[in-house]
């Protein structure tokens, strides 16, 4: 399964010019500042821009190719924007049945009650739409978006509109649907956090052009790419709940090439999860540290170096067994543990900058 999408069009500020195979399966995140052709892509993908040339491919399904376009309106898909523009004078369950009556019963793949259990809105289902929360009237969006049994969902980031407590909120909905239903989604968003947690692919966006496309950890850990995170990169660790100290409320993660203590999140033993380490929270010793208020110490093999976007400061990507790590030195402090690809060292992460 893969989604194949193939654009090129002029804006008067910037050109769209993209090529690229997207996996057919989990989430897409299309990540990279304002303005640099990511809502550009996705209104594409929906047709309701029409580049020329273009093409588009979804899981076998041909919706562009040559002179042949299949308006957005025929296409098997799902939007959901940056606000919920939602039916203000239906209630919860209208506005649900709005986006269910699109599809015959014989091509229905997703039911009402499996929507409203995946993303919690069973008990809005009466109410109004005035007066609900940011968090669940785009709860509800996703799930209007859902029931018309889409063979792809496009989101327009559609966190961005809600405070901190409301993206906390949808967060974990928006891994269950990831986790549980087998539809390919493409994500906008310019925020890191939402990308390390959500993606299983990431494509980085710049002026217009896809300057990378790849598995998500693959793709963080690539020296030429920080740049485009700026103080925010990083690597994401795929692991599992091994132990938990319930004393400290700490728990450790277990994953392919070591363990990291970690805050406790309450998830249970044997439970999947992923792990956000920042390169500026990981420092690097020539020997096992002793007497060190650091939770996490582990060996580990430089293999390449480079500078980062300050000249003060280095970039290096490391190996944890076969698990990549980015650290962010100053140069000097490279050049003094004499660092070079192939060196054994010790990392050093703090428990406290770990997101779970």
């Amino acid at each position: 399964m893969s989604i194949q999408a193939i654009f090129k069009l002029t804006y008067p500020d910037f050109t769209l010019d993209v090529d690229l195979a997207l996996p057919g399966k989990g989430i897409t995140a299309l990540f990279g500042p304002s303005g640099c052709g990511k809502t550009s892509l996705l209104r594409c993908m929906a047709g309701l821009t029409r580049a020329d040339p273009g093409e588009l491919h979804v899981n076998g399904e041909i919706w562009q190719q040559a002179e042949s376009f299949t308006p957005s309106y025929r296409r098997s898909l799902g939007y959901v924007f940056q606000n919920a523009a939602l039916f203000e004078h239906l209630n919860v369950m209208d506005n649900l049945r709005y986006g269910y009556a699109r599809v015959s019963p014989s091509q229905r793949r997703i039911s009402m009650p499996e929507v409203t259990e995946l993303l919690g809105i069973g008990h809005l289902l009466s109410r109004s739409t005035r007066g609900l929360s940011g968090g669940e009237l785009q709860r509800i969006a996703i799930a209007r978006a859902l029931l018309t049994s889409p063979k792809l969902l496009l989101m327009d980031e559609p966190l961005a509109a809600l405070d901190l407590a409301r993206k906390k909120e949808i967060l974990p909905y928006l891994e269950r649907l990831r986790e549980e239903l087998d539809i390919p989604m493409v994500y906008v968003s310019h925020a890191p956090d939402e990308v390390a947690q959500l993606a299983d692919h990431l494509v980085l966006m710049d002026n217009g052009k896809a300057v990378a496309s790849g598995p998500l950890t693959q793709t963080l850990a690539r020296l030429d790419l920080p740049a485009y995170l700026g103080e925010d990169a990083c690597v994401v660790l795929q692991g599992h709940v091994a132990e938990r100290d319930r004393q400290w409320d700490l728990a450790r993660i277990s994953f392919p090439g070591g363990s990291l203590w970690v805050r406790d999140a309450g998830h249970d033993d044997g439970h999947n999860v992923r792990v956000r380490i920042l390169a500026r929270d990981v420092s690097i010793a020539l020997q096992q540290p002793t007497d060190t208020s650091i939770q996490n110490s582990l060996p580990a093999r430089v293999e390449e170096l480079a500078q980062d976007h300050h000249p003060a400061l280095s970039l290096i990507r490391l190996k944890l067994g076969e698990t990549p790590l980015l650290a962010r030195l100053t140069r000097r402090a490279a050049y003094q543990l004499q660092l070079t690809p192939g060196k054994e060292v010790w990392v050093q992460i703090k428990a406290v900058a770990l997101i779970g």
